[in-house]
């Protein structure tokens, strides 16, 4: 929900300490600037909606009160568990910093959201053609994009937070910066690795000598998030171009990410090393990509011999 500037500035006036004290505690606890960037969005919407209310006078109905109207609004399960997750951050860092002594976002429960719907992916054999739909002047720059998520499963933001030295050419390894702050390193299959030296050797020269970002924009500065996610919606394009209406997925850079676990498991990769490769906390979120398709079902029972006489 988009907030006027006159709200906003309300907003800033009234709970001016707090949003600083905030803004703070999560650059210090190192959340990415895509993170920060969501939950402020979310708890300014959240603090819109008290009407000047003192944040120690915040209960816990004001919070689900909140979270009842945005999804009055149509927003989806995960949208409404990240708003909670977000408000439910501000008052524990708040709590922290020693400015509040309650958070009334505790003990409020998650919506459920549909743990078994099987993720949207490519098929291995259709990468390739995703691959060759990636055109332009920085090609290759968008095609180690593409090659990072689709053969080594990272996140839209994690390509987006790479820097130069998180690279080892010479090992063929790479160190990410995921979720939850943590960092995994990964093994570079060689095919990844020639484009990404390709990529470094024609980087384009960033605005500040200091940047670090392994891929730069053609305004010299970090590759933004929402940069990634339209290029890969004009390649998805290309890709499905000679498609039907009703034949067209709707796919999206992420979607690679899916295709990357689907195709490790369907290769006998074990359930606890993909985990690892896409750095999940829990392994409860990869089994999601255990799915089968009806063609695979059908595969199955075509191996059963049922002899009836």
């Amino acid at each position: 929900m988009m907030l006027n500037a006159e709200i906003l500035e309300t907003i800033l006036e009234t709970y001016a300490e707090e949003l600083e004290a905030f803004d703070i505690w999560l650059k210090d606890a190192g959340y990415t600037g895509h993170t920060i960037k969501s939950y402020k969005s979310d708890v300014f919407e959240f603090l819109s909606s008290l009407n000047g209310k003192s944040l120690d006078k915040v209960k816990k109905l004001h919070v689900l009160s909140f979270l009842s109207k945005a999804r009055d609004r149509g927003i989806s399960d995960s949208t409404r568990n990240r708003k909670h997750a977000s408000v439910h951050c501000f008052f524990k860092a708040l709590i922290e910093l020693e400015l509040l002594e309650v958070n009334p976002a505790t003990g409020i429960k998650k919506s459920r959201t549909e743990k078994n719907k099987a993720p949207v992916f490519l098929d291995e054999v259709d990468l390739p053609k995703f691959m060759k739909s990636v055109e332009g002047k920085y090609r290759n720059r968008n095609l180690a994009i593409f090659l990072l998520m689709a053969y080594m499963g990272l996140r839209v933001g994690e390509v987006h937070s790479l820097n130069v030295g998180d690279y080892n050419s010479q090992r063929s390894t790479i160190d990410v910066f995921g979720k939850g702050r943590k960092w995994r390193t990964l093994p570079v299959p060689t095919a990844v690795r020639d484009v990404l030296d390709e990529v470094l050797a024609e980087r384009i020269e960033p605005r500040k000598s200091k940047e670090e970002a392994f891929f730069i924009s053609q305004q010299g500065r970090r590759l933004s998030i929402r940069t990634i996610q339209l290029i890969a919606a004009e390649t998805f394009d290309r890709f499905q171009e000679n498609e039907g209406i009703t034949r067209k997925k709707a796919y999206s850079s992420h979607k690679l990410r899916h295709s990357f676990a689907t195709m490790m498991l369907r290769k006998g990769a074990d359930l606890r090393t993909v985990q690892e490769l896409l750095g999940h906390s829990s392994i409860e979120t990869t089994t999601v990509y255990t799915h089968v398709t009806n063609r695979e079902k059908e595969q199955a029972m075509a191996m059963l011999e049922i002899d009836l006489s």
